[in-house]
């Protein structure tokens, strides 16, 4: 219970620690501080009441050095594996999205060749359709076979050009 006046450097003696992690203790613990005559920091301390335990000495931190630096080339290896990764999804990525466009543009020809061969049905349909009844109310059975054979040239050309495209 005796209140000691020690500078930063006895301080650290006592307690088998440096000096900065003396006064880093002091601080830490709110120690009262005052300064000496000749300008150095005097901190009052009572050292039954400080539990300190100094951290390990820096052979230990030489060995936990040696770990970190195998965890971080450990990283290094895991991190280039990942890299190699990704760059062969980014491949699959790449093939798989050329393929999609070329379906797509596939798709939309496909599309436009069903939308015409749509129309070209319907026009062809309504034609037949004026043709029988042309055929049921006119006694010109000349334009209605005539009508006929342009409405067979217009079909077998559309089946042509289906067959082509």
């Amino acid at each position: 219970m005796s209140v000691e006046i020690l500078t930063y450097h006895a301080l650290g003696a006592r307690l088998n620690i440096s000096p900065v992690a003396a006064r880093s203790l002091a601080r830490r613990l709110r120690l009262p501080r005052s300064l000496s005559e000749d300008g150095k920091a005097l901190v009052s301390v009572d050292l039954a009441e400080i539990r300190h335990t100094p951290q390990p000495s820096a052979r230990r931190q030489a060995g936990d050095v040696a770990q970190w630096t195998t965890m971080v080339a450990a990283l290094h290896v895991e991190i280039a594996q990942l890299e190699a990764s990704v760059a062969g999804h980014r491949a699959d990525f790449e093939h798989e999205r050329e393929r999609a466009d070329r379906l797509m543009a596939e798709l939309l020809q496909a599309t436009a060749e069903a939308t015409a061969a749509r129309e070209a049905a319907a026009r062809l349909e309504g034609e037949v359709a004026v043709l029988r009844i042309r055929a049921r109310t006119d006694s010109s059975i000349d334009q209605t076979e005539r009508r006929l054979g342009q409405l067979a040239a217009t079909l077998v050309e559309s089946d042509r050009k289906a067959a082509r495209g």
